[in-house]
């Protein structure tokens, strides 16, 4: 059964409630006052309450307690061993993910950790709860009940792979990298919020906050910034805003081994690493090689499968899915074709309209072009109709809004006064339109995007193209990376051609990946396909992707999204002082986000997909919000040896 993030955070709270009991309940004077040292309040110098802790959640409710041996979902006991190769479809040419140019690999941050440790690329850490950090880097942390500053205490035995120490002199200098060279609306951001980082000594920081904003996010932001070497960076002149292939060493449990940029990115196991034993990565880090290779198209990659050129894949072509995995390696169990759970919620993709195009600010024109595509045709009859249409920006979540705002939702949007239209006040949540399954041209919808059309003043002309009372075509250009699966690039062939057939002159222009990434960040196009991020939790990142201020340059906003609504909701959610006023906010957001109409929402798959050589082990129950293939999984040895010796694998 799926567990809906609702469900999981009460787990939570009743098992940190419980932790809780035992600590307070049943230890004796010593372990009271250890207790204290580590999850509990002092005073400092008699007038400010101040949280020392292992971890950190803004409500104060972790559900891992100081002393726990590993996370829960983990195989403690996982052998260490073996390869984990996984595919890339597309180009690459960087190392370095920071900079505006080049394209790089989530390979290329691997080795990086940070205060409060994440998975590896960014990922959930701990993967069974959501919004809680844990000490990597540090060994405690301590802020005041203003969350005005944070102190973190860091473990002085932290190593980057070169062997020099990983200090607090490295953290303000990776801190401050990022405002000088990262991305600007990240940089600008942070800039407000933490005016000041302070080296007390060589393993103690301090980030000051600045005063009259929320705190929200501001902990566990900078306890999540990569750690790098000042010392590397010094000696080499490298900047963060260029594109290169040489990279500083980190302190995580991989470093680079191999890399040739057109070919394959291998990583190798650090033997020297220093955190092996921390209760944070028993259970983790358990291959002694990771390998990515690279592939042109996805026809090329999934061969390369078959014939054992790399043993993982996470599938996402329906096409695929349904009908190509009935080949002989499948059939004699060398390769496993399987279903896991997924309970985070799904990415918001789908065609993305640049609000920035003159023909595209009319939301009567948007809605048009919506009309365009049919999911209910495209997934019977390309999609083998394996997928659900996603509707919301929280899908399948208790966040995901619905019937008429009621409740504290209902009391948010009615002290925003007259930013929240009406009929958004009185009506259920914008829902994606229906089609007619039976055929790609839904003549209904057609006919509600001529009309559309018409009242917008873009009027049909006698060679069939709709113009403007200036006699301009209404011209759109849908930019699509060419490496995209068949499947997708059919699925979006169609809807161009039922956009065109509305007499919007429309063009697919198919570009390389790198070109696609440039022009994506230039902004050059109409509409593309791309993604934001769900959420499920307020936070500073919630104005990076969806407000206003940095909207016109934010990598993260590509419909350059710029509705005070939006950004008074997301203040709201900023400001909540419950859970219950959060996720109010956070529906509200929803509900706007969804008004707004700026992305054509595609389907989803509510679970993962995924096929692997029979080599490959994982715990019993796999944690909602990770699928951890490349985190908490293990190689057989045994089973490993046996299917080379049977030739399955190369």
């Amino acid at each position: 059964m799926r567990q809906t993030p609702k469900r999981q955070t009460a787990q939570a709270r009743v098992k940190a409630e419980r932790n809780k009991n035992l600590l307070w309940g049943g230890l004796g004077a010593l372990g009271l006052i250890a207790t204290l040292a580590w999850s509990g309040i002092a005073k400092a110098d008699g007038h400010e309450n101040i949280t020392s802790s292992h971890g950190y959640s803004f409500y104060g409710d972790l559900t891992y307690p100081a002393d726990y041996p590993h996370f829960d979902y983990v195989n403690p006991d996982a052998p260490k061993g073996g390869e984990m190769a996984i595919a890339f479809v597309g180009t690459l040419d960087s190392m370095n993910p920071y900079a505006r140019q080049g394209r790089a690999h989530a390979f290329s941050v691997w080795m990086y950790e940070s205060l409060l440790g994440e998975a590896p690329g960014g990922g959930a850490a701990p993967a069974d709860v959501y919004s809680e950090y844990y000490c990597l880097l540090c060994e405690r942390l301590e802020y005041p009940e203003d969350k005005s500053w944070v102190t973190f205490y860091m473990r002085p035995e932290a190593r980057f792979s070169d062997g020099s120490p990983v200090t607090a002199h490295d953290i303000a200098f990776s801190h401050n990298l990022l405002l000088d060279q990262g991305l600007k609306s990240y940089a600008d951001a942070v800039r407000k919020r933490i005016p000041k980082v302070e080296v007390i000594d060589d393993y103690t920081i301090k980030f000051y906050f600045a005063d009259g904003i929320s705190r929200r996010s501001l902990i566990e932001q900078v306890g999540g910034v990569p750690a790098w070497s000042k010392k590397w960076y010094d000696e080499t002149g490298a900047k963060l805003n260029e594109s290169r292939l040489d990279i500083p060493p980190g302190s995580g449990a991989y470093m680079v081994d191999d890399v040739d940029i057109s070919r394959r990115i291998v990583l190798k196991r650090n033997p020297d690493y220093w955190g092996n034993d921390l209760p944070f990565n028993v259970g983790r880090n358990n291959f002694d090689r990771l390998r990515v290779e690279m592939f042109g198209d996805s026809a090329a990659s999934f061969e390369a499968f078959k014939a054992g050129e790399y043993t993982f894949r996470a599938e996402g072509d329906s096409r695929i899915w349904a009908t190509q995995y009935n080949f002989p390696k499948v059939q004699n169990g060398s390769v496993v074709k399987k279903e896991l759970p997924n309970g985070s919620p799904p990415s918001p993709t789908g065609i993305v309209f640049n609000l920035a195009s003159e023909n595209l600010k009319d939301k009567r024109v948007r809605q048009a072009v919506a009309l365009g595509y049919n999911f209910e045709w495209t997934n019977e009859s390309l999609q083998y109709g394996l997928f659900s249409q996603r509707a919301s920006f929280t899908q399948d979540t208790p966040l995901m809004a619905g019937d008429a705002p009621q409740g504290l939702e209902l009391e948010l949007l009615q002290s925003l006064g007259d930013l929240v239209p009406e009929d958004m006040m009185t009506e259920p949540a914008v829902m994606p339109h229906t089609s007619n399954a039976d055929t790609l041209r839904d003549r209904r919808n057609l006919r509600r995007a001529m009309r559309l059309l018409d009242d917008a003043g873009w009027d049909v002309g006698d060679d069939g193209l709709r113009r403007n009372a200036a006699g301009e075509t209404l011209k759109l250009n849908y930019l699509f990376n060419s490496s995209a699966s068949p499947t997708l690039t059919g699925v979006m062939e169609n809807f161009v051609s039922n956009v065109s057939d509305m007499g919007i002159d429309i063009t697919l222009e198919r570009v390389d990946s790198s070109q696609f990434t440039s022009r994506e960040r230039d902004r050059d196009y109409d509409l593309l396909y791309d993604a934001y991020a769900a959420f499920q939790g307020t936070g500073t990142g919630l104005l990076q992707r969806y407000g206003s201020e940095n909207a016109d340059f934010s990598l993260f906003n590509p419909a350059n999204l710029a509705s005070p609504l939006v950004d008074a909701i997301i203040e709201a959610s900023l400001r909540a002082e419950t859970r219950e006023e959060e996720e109010a906010a956070l529906m509200a957001l929803d509900r706007a986000l969804r008004y707004e109409f700026f992305m054509v929402p595609v389907w989803y798959n509510p679970s993962h997909w995924v096929a692997y050589y029979d080599m490959y082990e994982h715990p019993e129950e796999i944690p909602p919000y990770n699928l951890g293939y490349l985190d908490f999984w293990w190689s057989n040895a045994d089973k490993a040896a046996a299917l080379r010796s049977s030739g399955a694998l190369r």
